[in-house]
């Protein structure tokens, strides 16, 4: 069991690519705003692809008065372009961000000067000091390249060691295993937070591609449920609902930190698993 405090909220949006989607994505932020969160986080496309659209929602939802974390990826970066994202972002009053290895888009070859989060993690604080607060990701279900658990968990080891504030786990379904890799933590004397990282159940060909994607494990009973709906899209959305919930109060009776959620851009979902914690 981990320290019971009082739950911090944190949500993750992707850039909108369209003025519609621009225009859905400020009232989403408006909506989850009453909640009074801990930060938005915004994605960064794979190799950088979504840099200028990336850097102008950050500095626009920091303008709203609720903390804004970039995310920032090793892939296709240099030395010189971080130095110029953070100091960018600095001047703008950002002072969180996460801080990724990211994915190599397909057909793309080199990863660019930082092989591996740490370093990215390591060039910041050397750049700015403790300016920022660097959150870095966690796999409590291991990440799907490493070799294994021991391997990956040496890997988070040196993303914290190089100087990491918190972490924001990948999402998963099996609340023992964020209690597995905060008490391993525990052990390795690494006290950072650790927020549970959590996907609402909306559509499950979505859930089921992104999962294989990213490694996150779909438990056989919720998959087999799942697939049981076929296309009743609001069973789907009902019985997931249940099952995050659930999920989410066990995390916080455990006494997770904080929860992060991936939105998708969408208020509906997220505001329904807070609603059912009365929050």
């Amino acid at each position: 069991m981990i320290t019971q405090t009082t739950p911090q909220f944190s949500f993750e949006f992707y850039p909108p690519k369209t003025p519609e989607g621009a225009i859905n994505l400020e009232a989403v932020q408006k909506e989850l705003s009453q909640l009074n969160p801990e930060f938005f986080s915004v994605t960064f496309g794979a190799g950088g692809s979504t840099r200028d659209k990336t850097f102008e929602t950050v500095v626009n939802i920091q303008k709203t008065g609720i903390s804004a974390a970039p995310h920032l990826s090793c892939v296709a970066s240099t030395k010189e372009n971080i130095r110029s994202i953070v100091n960018d972002y600095r001047e703008n009053g950002i002072s969180k961000i996460v801080a990724l290895r990211g994915d190599l888009p397909s057909g793309m070859m080199s990863a660019g000067e930082f092989r591996y989060a740490n370093e990215l993690v390591e060039f910041i604080r050397a750049e700015t000091g403790d300016y920022f607060d660097i959150h870095v990701a966690a796999y409590p279900e291991v990440h799907p390249q490493a070799a294994n658990l021991n391997d990956d968990f040496k890997n988070f080891k040196r993303k914290v060691d190089s100087g990491a504030n918190a972490a924001v786990t990948q999402y998963f379904y099996n609340a023992e295993a964020y209690f597995q890799f905060v008490e391993q933590c525990k052990k390795a004397g690494i006290t950072i937070p650790i927020a549970a990282g959590i996907m609402p159940i909306t559509q499950y060909s979505q859930l089921f591609r992104f999962s294989e994607m990213c490694g996150a494990d779909i438990p056989r009973w919720l998959r087999k449920r799942l697939e049981s709906f076929g296309d009743n899209r609001d069973a789907v959305q009902e019985f997931g609902l249940e099952v995050v919930s659930k999920l989410c109060q066990q995390l916080l009776d455990g006494g997770a930190p904080s929860l992060h959620f991936y939105t998708m851009n969408q208020a509906a979902p997220t505001l329904a698993i807070l609603k059912n914690l009365n929050y």
